[in-house]
């Protein structure tokens, strides 16, 4: 009987495209998937032309400014820049390392003016609380948010070990302090909004996940509180996505609930599979985020 690692490796290498990328689940290739595929897949030795072939395709949709953007028919870079970085930073000759680099550190999903007021009016968020943290956006120019500043911030670590520069360590903390300010009342993280019309926000599995993989390293005293509630979402989680996330985000702290048996029947699609593969690794000792 084929062991779960074994059906997830199959079904990673059967859903590549002959373009080289992956889809959600069959059809075109985009860059999030693809990304997380080869994150997956790069350390088998017998996934080897197929991880060459990714790489290619994915190195190939850069974009003259320096990133990504989600498949070749757009012609706006956008978050998945932190993505083509956490998968390519080994294999990227430095100059499109260093231009995806500075792609990411001249976005910022600080809003301004009336619609930056707007919002914090809608989240609850009384006048003189601290917002002024930078994190980073879905789409350039818009408002920031928990899952694209948690990558980005796992992405600009990666490149800060092979290209460092000056502002990548700012950006950096800058990036940890807005998603500590986005913690929601129970402790974990939503996609951002920690207070609605007033009312406390609830928070999410992936999201929780994410943001703690992102925080690894750290000392932060409401940490001990974060850890909770990953570890009461990981409890009562369904979902193979948010599993996956919970387990990677507590590992990187340490935390032993994360090598409960993973429910991998739940799996669909790439990214689920491939999710579950970087999760099972993480158990075994090697998190390839924080490498």
């Amino acid at each position: 009987m084929e062991s779960p690692r074994n059906r997830a490796l199959s079904f990673l290498l059967a859903a590549q495209n002959s373009d080289g990328g992956w889809g959600y689940k069959d059809g075109g290739s985009w860059a999030e998937p693809s990304a997380y595929a080869l994150l997956a897949l790069t350390p088998e030795a017998s996934a080897a032309d197929s991880v060459g072939r990714g790489v290619r395709w994915l190195t190939g949709l850069q974009r003259p400014d320096g990133g990504w953007p989600p498949r070749p028919a757009v012609g706006q870079s956008t978050w998945v820049t932190a993505l083509a970085v956490i998968a390519l930073a080994g294999t990227l000759v430095p100059e499109a390392l260093d231009g995806a680099a500075q792609w990411i550190l001249r976005q910022s999903g600080r809003e301004s003016g009336f619609f930056r007021r707007l919002r914090l009016r809608l989240l609850g968020v009384e006048a003189g609380v601290d917002t002024g943290h930078e994190g980073w956006s879905w789409f350039p120019g818009t408002a920031a948010w928990v899952a694209p500043t948690s990558l980005t911030i796992l992405a600009l670590e990666k490149a800060r070990r092979r290209v460092p520069h000056p502002r990548m360590e700012e950006r950096l903390e800058s990036g940890r302090r807005f998603l500590w300010s986005r913690m929601c009342g129970d402790g974990g993280w939503n996609h951002g909004s920690a207070q609605a019309l007033g009312y406390q926000a609830g928070s999410y599995p992936e999201t929780t996940g994410l943001a703690l993989l992102a925080l690894h390293g750290g000392s932060d005293p409401q940490l001990p509180r974060a850890v909770t509630a990953a570890e009461h979402h990981l409890q009562a989680c369904r979902s193979a996505e948010g599993i996956s996330w919970l387990r990677l985000g507590l590992l990187a702290h340490a935390a032993p609930a994360a090598a409960r048996p993973f429910p991998e029947a739940q799996c669909r699609g790439v990214m689920d599979h491939a999710l579950f593969l970087l999760a099972e690794r993480a158990v075994a000792g090697r998190n390839i985020f924080l490498e």
